[in-house]
Parts: C-alpha cells; sequence; structure tokens
C-alpha cells in the first residue's frame, strides 16, 4: 500500500502542479544514441508528465495482454470491495479458450475465488481465464457489456485510436490501441486498489501453496530474468500474440527521485526458422530508462518570481509601464548539458494594456521551445496593483473627441457654415449700401 500511496501522490501533486501553474505541457523528443527494436515507443517522465521520447506513437499496433490493464481498471470501478467479494469460476468459461493457446492461470471451473486474487491470476502469470472471469462477472454474464465499459472508459480517458473486442488481448481486427493512449490507461491504473502491488509481484501463492502464480514480467524477476532483469523496474504488464504484436510491454521504473513511464510494442517475436528472438521490448525498455536517468533531469525553466517581461500600461499616473511574471514556477525534463536560459521563448501579449489592473490579473502567456519543440506554455501575470488616473482619462478622452473624424467632420461643416455667413453678410450689406437713394439738396 505504501507503494500505491506514493504512486496516487506524485500524480495528484503532478496534475495539481498543471492546474494550479496555468501551463500546457507537450511533448519533448529528444535524441537517443542506440537502436531500437520496437516499432512503436513512449517514454514519460510521470513527476513532470513530460513526453521525453516517442516513435509512432500514435500508430495502431495489437497490444495482447496489456489490454488487462484496462480489464483490471474496469473491475475494480465495478467491484466495492475487492478483497471480500468473491466469484465462481464457471466451466463454460474455461472452455471458451479452448484450442487458443492462451497463456492461463491455471484456474479450476467451480473453485470460488476472491475478485483480489483473480486480479492477481490476471496480472502476474498473464491469466486469460482469469480476464474472462471476471469480465462475465461484472458484466453480468454477458462479455460484450464488459468490453463496452472498458471502450466507454478509454474515450473517457481521452484515448483517440483505441478500441477493445476482449478483456484478454487476443488478436481481433477491431482489437487496438497506441503505445500514447496506453500510457495514458496505464496512469490512470496506476490509481487503482493494489495495482501497482499486484503488477510488481514476481511470485505469488495468492490462490495456494501449490499453485505459485509467476510472472510473465522478466524485468521483475531477479530469479528468472536473467539478463532482461533490471532492478529500478516497477510492472507493469507484458504481452505477445506471436508475430502479430511482437513483443509488448509497459512498465515503470524509479532512480535517483526520477520515475518513468514506458511503453514499447511490436518488437519481432521469432525469425524465419520460428527461433524466438530475445524480448526486444524489454530490451528498448531498459535502454531508454538507462538514457534518460543518466542524460535527463528536471530543471526549473521558470520561475515565479522571476520579471520575464514588460509591456505598455496606459492611464496610470507617472507609469506607463508594467512588469510581468509567470503564474508559478515550472520545471521539466531536459538534456543534463542544456541551459534553461537558453531555451527559446515565444511570448503571447498585447503591446500595451489599460488601467486599473489587479496583481495576479492574466496578460498573456509565454510557450518555451527547445529544438523547435513546445516545451510548455505557462500564463504571465501582473506583479502590481495599478490604479486608473481619472484625469489622464479624461484628457484623453477630449483628446480622442478632439481627434475623432467625426468632429474635425463637424468643426469644418461649422467652419463652412460660418463662411458662408460672413460671406452672405457681407454680400447683403454691400448690396444693401448700393441701393441707399441719394439725397438731393436744395439751393437758397
Amino acid at each position: 500500500m505504501k507503494k500505491l500511496t506514493a504512486v496516487i501522490v506524485a500524480a495528484v501533486i503532478a496534475l495539481s502542479a498543471m492546474l494550479l501553474t496555468g501551463l500546457n505541457a507537450d511533448a519533448a523528443e529528444f535524441e537517443i544514441d542506440f537502436t531500437t527494436h520496437s516499432t512503436a515507443l513512449y517514454l514519460e517522465n510521470i513527476d513532470t508528465e513530460t513526453v521525453v521520447y516517442q516513435k509512432n506513437a500514435n500508430e495502431r499496433r495489437y497490444p495482447a495482454s496489456t489490454t488487462k490493464i484496462m480489464t483490471y481498471i474496469v473491475t475494480c470501478e465495478h467491484v466495492e470491495d475487492i478483497m471480500k467479494t468473491k466469484v465462481k469460476v464457471k466451466n463454460s468459461i474455461l472452455h471458451m479458450l479452448d484450442g487458443t493457446g492462451s497463456s492461463m492461470a491455471g484456474l479450476e471451473g467451480g473453485e470460488t475465488l476472491t475478485v483480489y486474487q483473480l486480479l492477481n491470476c490476471m496480472m502476474i502469470p498473464s491469466g486469460n481465464d482469469a480476464a474472462l472471469v471476471l469480465a462475465d462477472y461484472i458484466g453480468g454474464g454477458d462479455i460484450s457489456k464488459f468490453v463496452e465499459m472498458m471502450n466507454a472508459k478509454a474515450q473517457e480517458l481521452g484515448c483517440e485510436n483505441t478500441h477493445f473486442s476482449n478483456p484478454h488481448g487476443l488478436n481481433d481486427p477491431n482489437h487496438y490501441t497506441t503505445v500514447s493512449d496506453m500510457a495514458k490507461i496505464t496512469k490512470y491504473a496506476l490509481t487503482m486498489p493494489e495495482f501497482v502491488n499486484i503488477t510488481d509481484t514476481a511470485t505469488s501463492d495468492v490462490i495456494g501453496e501449490d499453485r505459485y502464480l509467476v510472472t510473465t514480467n522478466s524485468m521483475i524477476d531477479p530469479v528468472r530474468g536473467g539478463n532482461l532483469y533490471y532492478p529500478y523496474a516497477k510492472g507493469i504488464k507484458t504481452g505477445s500474440t506471436g508475430n502479430d504484436s511482437g513483443y509488448c510491454i509497459v512498465s515503470t521504473a524509479e532512480r535517483g527521485g526520477y520515475t518513468y513511464l514506458c511503453v514499447a510494442y511490436g518488437a519481432p517475436y521469432e525469425d524465419e526458422e520460428g527461433e524466438n528472438y530475445e524480448n526486444g521490448a524489454m530490451l528498448d525498455s531498459i535502454n531508454l530508462y538507462e538514457w534518460a536517468f543518466d542524460d535527463l533531469s528536471i530543471k526549473t525553466v521558470l520561475d515565479k518570481n522571476e520579471l520575464v517581461k514588460e509591456i505598455g500600461l496606459d492611464f496610470a499616473w507617472n507609469k506607463d509601464t508594467i512588469q510581468l511574471s509567470p503564474i508559478g514556477s515550472y520545471s521539466t525534463i531536459l538534456p543534463d548539458d542544456v541551459d534553461p536560459k537558453t531555451l527559446e521563448r515565444s511570448y503571447n501579449l498585447p503591446e500595451r494594456i489599460e488601467a486599473p489592473v489587479k496583481e495576479g490579473d492574466v496578460i498573456g502567456n509565454v510557450t518555451l521551445r527547445y529544438k523547435d519543440q513546445d516545451l510548455c506554455t505557462v500564463e504571465l501575470i501582473a506583479t502590481e496593483n495599478i490604479d486608473r488616473s481619472e484625469l489622464l482619462t479624461a484628457i484623453d478622452g477630449i483628446k480622442n473627441v478632439v481627434s475623432s473624424k467625426w468632429f474635425i467632420l463637424a468643426v469644418g461643416i461649422t467652419a463652412f457654415l460660418i463662411m458662408i455667413y460672413i460671406i452672405v453678410v457681407l454680400v447683403y450689406k454691400r448690396k444693401k449700401s448700393t441701393q441707399r437713394p441719394v439725397r438731393k439738396y436744395r439751393k437758397f
């Protein structure tokens, strides 16, 4: 439970930071110096929600048994108490997998297990039998209803290229996802009860001492993992349906205070002679983790106390500019050799604003970029309260009236009329004077 609590707290802190600082985080694909095997890859630092590497991140792939991450989510959201709720295993459900060559947990028809036990059976040895038993139970005897719940949840989580046709991951033309969508699903799954603990378990006797469950994830198995064992890995789920899906794995890893999530799909499964390749999805995941831990680090790129920009200010007494600062401090993942001060900044701001202004008013934003990639967009706010000067406002009002075209037109018309009036008066007077009779005088 301590692991689960830590992950949930980290997720909440990261989400809160995103909301409180008014920023939009984007992917920042950094360069790696090794060859990868998987056809699709996704690596995200979940401390800062920064995607640091992607390869065909939005292309559809068969997810194989990583599908069970969504099955876990839907199960937990529809069972109030996974520890106490019991489910009877139906023979008819087990027979649905006859001839499929599925990975099984060895469930026996007629036995009763708790949902918690079935979740262990599904996630540790990747039991397709457990996945179907849970789907049948949650779906009220209708597995298709459970699949509808899976697809509804995928849409709710913002998955744009995901559609499930079953709860276990066997191939189907209409059963697909992407590494970026699966990352969204997995980050949500990390908040589910016991998910972290179950998926990070190498062996378990949860259904009996003589029925050991053994993980399919070599990255977390120090006994059977061989050169694929990775001591910093924490779960989560493997998958493969042969050459159709290739090797797949979703995992997390923690080292030195950093936590990464990696999704690797479509690594080659077997050669032309039918010989299995080494699991390239796991190799890619390990190499990406080591690269990220060694070459990347969290750096503060904006400080909330930093004065990042000055713009013009109108209608304030004895003050014609205002300073702007970020709405909050922002840190992100960058290569160790990159100085945050060298990041390109693109401002979306007005040239001038009018008083009154309140401290904390959002004026615009700034986007930070690295090698033509957007890292984040952060809102910029006013750093002080500034009152409006009524005198300057009145003067500006008079100025605007005087300089307006209508005022100029009115003055022009008035001047013209006055001139006409003067001319008319002068003409009238002159005419009157010429018409005045000449007075004749008598001689005496």
